[in-house]
């Protein structure tokens, strides 16, 4: 029996009439690479076993009398695995677009709380032979980095499955409501010392905070109020400007998914001397700025992304929950020059990394967790009802880069060939852009509010094409460096003084 965290619970918490809480993937596989079908009862009888590595797969989420402490994982009795893992196929001809299309549909639909929080699809009639995997998995149970594990967890490092002992689940019993309304309490009784904690913890964290804060404390106290040209500055560069990204959403969906070399993007990170995050996350800045322009819609004022941050440690396992943090970046949709919007992006990245680096990293979890869960889940039902996220956002898109695996992995003997994230949209945020690296590859999964960007792919287009000239001007720049050293050669070469003539030695007789 696991309780869910202050954050876990905050995923549940998230889930309205217009948002789901879960996350999910999709991986495109080469059936070639294997010598046996890969069928519905293969890949049940592939994955059946292994659920044993992530309890959680096998658990469900029960509540605590009165709502007094946050919900807790238990076994689930009745647990069925034909129910978690499906089949669908697409008609012909099988294409990319159609599997997105299928994807965003199959997303839109919310998990259900009585079992546990996944679903696994088998998805065959793409092009050229491929078939499709999507997985869903409610983000109270893993984060996108625990995520991006399970691939190798579930699937295998070589075309030959892995041995793994015959599938025995024997579900513990359930608690009582007795036992977990008596924990509870106990729980309860314990709340000035975490009062305590708290505080203390907050104190300590305000000087490191104050950077983070600084401009919304300003903004809050100067509005409409002139100040000095630096205060200005600070308040414009951080709020979030008003778009149509944001605003209400409907429980529909958009995805579109794209992959772009990892060494192209590497050939411009190193030409001018920035992370290959810098890079995607300017990318995605001119892709958005080319989206907002052509909606009429392009604010003076940056956009702000929120990035997920992953806090897990070697020593966390997969499937226990989230480690998470986040950070907001301003990120310069406002510039027209590539080179400069690279080059600003790298100075925001880094100042935020500097500022984050300093809150402590379980403060939110904390504060999430101190409110009992009846009060907290109230609270969170009142707040999304007043539609306040419609009005005014924090941020105004989330933009995450996770690491996949570095090497190859199969799913029953078919060599995935890439996987592409499919993420989370919630009120007054309609647009979520998520990318995993893997085999040479970065890829790109968009996942937007249906009404609020019916248009996905066409950002899609725009990160292509953004890359194509970051790569074009980096190429350029590589010209003139190239011409510059060997003009330093050259001139270098006609100041050095001649040589004298060697002497020849005469020898007379």
């Amino acid at each position: 029996m696991r309780r869910l965290s202050g954050l876990d619970a905050a995923f549940l918490a998230l889930e309205t009439p217009s948002s789901t809480g879960h996350v999910g993937g999709v991986s495109i596989v080469d059936p070639s690479t294997t010598d046996q079908e890969l069928d519905l009862e293969r890949l049940i009888s592939i994955m059946e076993p292994r659920l044993a590595l992530v309890p959680v797969l096998r658990q469900r989420l029960v509540d605590v009398p009165l709502g007094l402490d946050q919900p807790v994982w238990i076994d689930d009795e009745h647990f069925d695995v034909e129910y978690h893992i499906r089949e669908l196929a697409l008609p012909k001809p099988g294409s990319d677009a159609q599997l997105a299309e299928q994807v965003a549909r199959i997303h839109s639909r919310p998990l259900d709380r009585a079992k546990p929080l996944w679903e696994t699809y088998l998805i065959t009639g793409l092009r050229k032979g491929r078939m499709a995997i999507y997985t869903k998995v409610h983000h109270a149970a893993i984060d996108g980095v625990s995520g991006t594990e399970l691939l190798t967890l579930l699937f295998d490092l070589t075309p030959e499955p892995r041995e793994m002992p015959p599938a025995d689940f024997t579900p513990r019993p359930a608690p009582s409501n007795l036992r977990l309304g008596r924990d509870a309490l106990v729980k309860l009784a314990m709340r000035p010392f975490e009062v305590t904690k708290l505080v203390t913890d907050a104190v300590l964290a305000v000087p490191s905070l104050t950077p983070v804060f600084k401009p919304y404390v300003k903004a809050a106290l100067r509005r409409g109020t002139p100040g000095n040209d630096g205060d200005v500055i600070d308040v414009v560069s951080t709020l979030p400007p008003p778009t149509p990204l944001n605003g209400a959403i409907t429980p529909h969906r958009k995805f579109s998914f794209r992959t772009l070399s990892l060494d192209e993007v590497k050939e411009v990170k190193n030409t001018f001397g920035c992370s290959v995050n810098d890079v995607v996350m300017s990318i995605c800045a001119a892709a958005l700025r080319r989206w907002l322009l052509e909606h009429h819609a392009l604010p003076e004022r940056p956009l702000v992304s929120m990035m997920p941050v992953s806090i897990r440690t070697q020593d966390d396992r997969a499937g226990d929950g989230n480690k998470v943090s986040a950070m907001l970046v301003a990120i310069p949709t406002h510039l027209e020059d590539p080179v400069e919007r690279l080059a600003a992006t790298r100075a925001v990245t880094s100042a935020a990394k500097q500022n984050q680096a300093f809150i402590p990293q379980g403060l939110v979890d904390d504060v999430v967790d101190f409110a009992p869960p009846a009060l907290a889940a109230r609270a969170a039902k009142v707040y999304f009802a007043s539609h306040v996220f419609d009005r005014i956002p924090p941020f105004n898109v989330v933009i995450s880069n996770v690491p996949g695996p570095p090497v190859p992995v199969y799913a029953a003997g078919a060599q995935l060939i890439a996987h592409y994230p499919v993420s989370v949209v919630t009120d007054g945020l309609g647009l979520n852009m998520t990318v995993i690296s893997y085999l040479g590859g970065l890829h790109f999964g968009l996942v937007a509010a249906r009404e609020r960007v019916p248009d996905v792919d066409r950002i899609n287009d725009w990160l292509e094409e953004e890359l194509a000239t970051l790569l074009s001007l980096a190429r350029e720049e590589q010209k003139r460096h190239a011409a510059e050293e060997a003009a330093a050669r050259k001139r270098t070469a006609r100041k050095r003084p001649p040589r004298p003539a060697r002497a020849t030695a005469t020898t007379q007789r």
